[in-house]
């Protein structure tokens, strides 16, 4: 009662691997009647070849092993055959039928699992086109990324002609009315003689147009400082930390390697370095609160590293820049082939360093 009631396949096989019984659902799956596998011997009834076809040796066929070695096995990648010489997907089971210590046979249970092997290949398949479009998608977005890396060096190009653009034409136009304007004025002061009052007038127009003189100094050097065209870059940024030194008090120290001062970079990434470090004493100047600031350069296994560092505030470093101060810088260091790393601490300070591989 209990092998006809089941629904799945099982059997029962001697030492000879013959059919010893055989419920009447296993029958079926393999398109037989129980009385016609009686006797027979199961593997080369139901269980000869591979999926492929090809012969599987008797030594090979798992379910025999159950009373040859004595232990149970459970098995969902191989076939069963026919009568009808179909084949299907199974999975079976076969344990050692014991007489006290000694195995007698085997008893097999085995079950049709084609549905749920084309649930697999389905799901398989639907894992490997999920797949593809993830490696799509990543390519699309890394084609775009690296598009939107090349247009930002571009404009940062594009941006730097300009800059030297407005800062000849304010040198050669504004600058020089204003020199001739100064001399212009001391020329008329030698000649006033002791005009008290017209001297002083004239005293302040010079004094005027000297920070008016000055401040087209400042503004041409933001734009594009001329020492970093024909000094080079360590020149330029010696010159940009003694200007903050001037105008903030702050206390600044310049450290660079023979070595490093003598190696000069193309203009672009002279460029790129100088407007790095100068974004970043800018942040220095605006909100650290800081007494000093030190910028120093070293050579390490060929990789430039380049440390601006303060005693100020500190801040709260971000996973992501979000700032456009940062990921403008982030970005430069990047078209470089190089990376920019942020450490802080609030209370003692941030030091940021450039690490450009390869460089020196």
């Amino acid at each position: 009662m209990l092998l006809e009631s089941t629904g799945e396949g099982i059997y029962g096989v001697d030492l000879n691997g013959r059919c010893i019984f055989i419920n009447p659902a296993g029958a079926e799956l393999l398109g037989y009647t129980s009385d016609e596998i009686f006797g027979r011997n199961m593997h080369y009834l139901i269980h000869h070849s591979y999926a492929n076809h090809a012969l599987m040796p008797v030594h090979e066929c798992r379910i025999f092993k159950a009373f040859r070695e004595g232990q149970g096995c459970r098995v969902d990648d191989e076939v069963l055959w026919r009568r009808d010489g179909s084949s299907f997907p199974a999975e079976y089971a076969s344990y050692p039928i014991r007489d006290g210590a000694t195995v007698v046979g085997a008893v097999v249970t085995f079950s049709d699992i084609s549905d749920r092997k084309r649930t697999q290949l389905a799901l398989q398949a639907a894992h490997l086109e999920l797949e593809q479009r993830v490696e799509e998608r990543t390519t699309e977005l890394r084609v775009t990324h690296d598009a939107l890396r090349r247009l930002s060096a571009h404009l940062n190009s594009i941006r730097e002609e300009e800059r030297a653009h407005i800062a000849r034409d304010i040198h050669d136009e504004f600058g020089a009315s204003l020199t001739a304007l100064q001399l212009d004025l001391n020329w008329l002061r030698q000649r006033l003689g002791d005009e008290a009052t017209l001297t002083a007038h004239i005293d302040r127009m010079l004094e005027v147009a000297g920070t008016a003189m000055g401040s087209v100094r400042r503004i041409l050097n933001d734009l594009r400082p001329g020492v970093l065209d024909h000094l080079g870059l360590w020149a330029a940024l010696e010159c940009l930390l003694q200007d903050l030194q001037e105008r903030t008090g702050l206390h600044c120290t310049f450290s660079c390697t023979p070595e490093i001062e003598r190696h000069r970079f193309g203009r672009e990434a002279e460029i790129a370095i100088f407007r790095i470090v100068q974004e970043v004493l800018t942040n220095v100047q605006r909100h650290a609160q800081a007494s000093n600031v030190r910028l120093e350069a070293q050579s390490e296994a060929g990789n430039l590293l380049l440390f601006v560092a303060d005693d100020g505030q500190g801040m709260q470093v971000p996973a992501q820049p979000t700032t456009f101060g940062l990921l403008g810088m982030r970005e430069r260091a990047r078209a470089l082939g190089g990376d920019l790393e942020i450490a802080s601490t609030r209370g003692q300070g941030t030091t940021v360093t450039l690490v450009l591989n390869g460089a020196t």
